[in-house]
């Protein structure tokens, strides 16, 4: 392959079989979490023995650099708890340096991020989703082993005042847990003009009995606002998963990720690679595949575009979940949810 790959980006994208162009990368920069959330890593994170070591800076950047040839243009950053790589800021702000990047994204805990908000934005990034199971303090704590709710609110505030455009909070549906929270949630939206979005807990390898008590369809939410009178909004350019509703009486923004739901994979328009450089076509594929030997100098980008075109269009037309198949994922830790 030439380099008219790379001079000719516009008329190049990654496609595949099934007709689904893709233009969102989440990056996983580590699978450490220093959260002991009940439905991800309820025993905190434990390192794998021989685990091999994390892409280092220069890989990413050439890693980035090949899906921007092929037209991708927004990448979030995930773990794990991403922010806990020591180079987390030379990591956004390299990424950011990519030409064909307009958005950087990262998914956070929220550990640290009144304090670190304004470093975040000056290294580039312009939108932060922030974990946040609960409004209530002792729930909070009991959901994610941390008694930080009140950091992460003075978090959202330092988001603004770093004057990163999109903030985000995303929220993990658990019946019984925090179900019974939702018109609060709702409120806080309204009150703070922030949008909110509920996922629909996970099946994952290590979680089946978790899931059995605690999965809440998608639709529990769905219902209670279009109760309401709040709207459903066309899908934005570049967006993840989420169905989103409107308050049409004021601000605020509800999105619902259901992957259990009718159709969920047909709009997909995210790849995943992990923290040690295996590209995952689905959250709840295989195991992935080792991209790391295309990393290691400058000079290997064609033969990286070529082997990720040729990757991708083999991507499967669905996951398997309702069949009771989450694929080699063992936690959602492991590669960024």
């Amino acid at each position: 392959m030439t380099g008219s790959i790379r001079s000719d980006a516009a008329s190049v994208r990654l496609e595949d079989g099934h007709g689904r162009r893709f233009e969102y990368l989440r990056l996983s920069l580590t699978d450490v979490c220093n959260f002991r959330c009940s439905y991800c890593l309820p025993d905190g994170y434990r390192k794998a023995k021989g685990a091999p070591a994390n892409l280092s800076v220069d890989e990413i950047r050439r890693l980035v650099s090949a899906f921007a040839a092929l037209g991708l243009w927004k990448v979030r950053l995930t773990g794990g708890e991403p922010t806990l790589r020591a180079e987390f800021l030379d990591i956004a702000a390299a990424v950011a340096a990519v030409p064909g990047v307009r958005k950087i994204a990262v998914t956070t805990n929220g550990y640290r991020l009144a304090a670190r908000a304004q470093s975040y934005a000056d290294a580039g990034i312009g939108a932060i989703n922030i974990s946040m199971d609960s409004l209530k303090p002792d729930r909070f704590h009991a959901i994610t082993g941390h008694d930080r709710l009140n950091e992460i609110l003075a978090g959202i505030d330092a988001c603004r005042a770093a004057g990163i455009a999109s903030i985000k909070l995303n929220s993990v549906l658990l019946k019984g847990l925090n179900d019974d929270e939702l018109d609060d949630f709702i409120a806080f939206v309204v009150q703070h003009d922030l949008v909110l979005r509920f996922i629909e807990v996970m099946r994952t390898n290590d979680n089946p009995d978790y899931f059995a008590a605690h999965h809440l369809a998608g639709t529990f939410v769905a219902n209670r606002l279009e109760g309401l009178g709040w709207q459903r909004q066309a899908r934005q350019p570049g967006a993840g998963p989420a169905i989103e509703y409107a308050n049409p009486h004021g601000p605020g923004r509800i999105g619902i990720i259901a992957p259990y739901s009718k159709d969920f994979c047909a709009s997909c328009n995210r790849l995943r690679v992990s923290a040690t450089g295996k590209l995952h076509l689905c959250l709840f594929g295989d195991a992935g595949i080792d991209l790391r030997p295309l990393l290691q100098r400058d000079g290997q980008q064609d033969e990286l575009v070529e082997r990720l075109q040729r990757l991708v269009a083999t991507k499967a037309p669905a996951h398997l979940l309702h069949q009771g198949n989450s694929g080699a994922t063992p936690h959602l830790a492991s590669i960024g949810g």
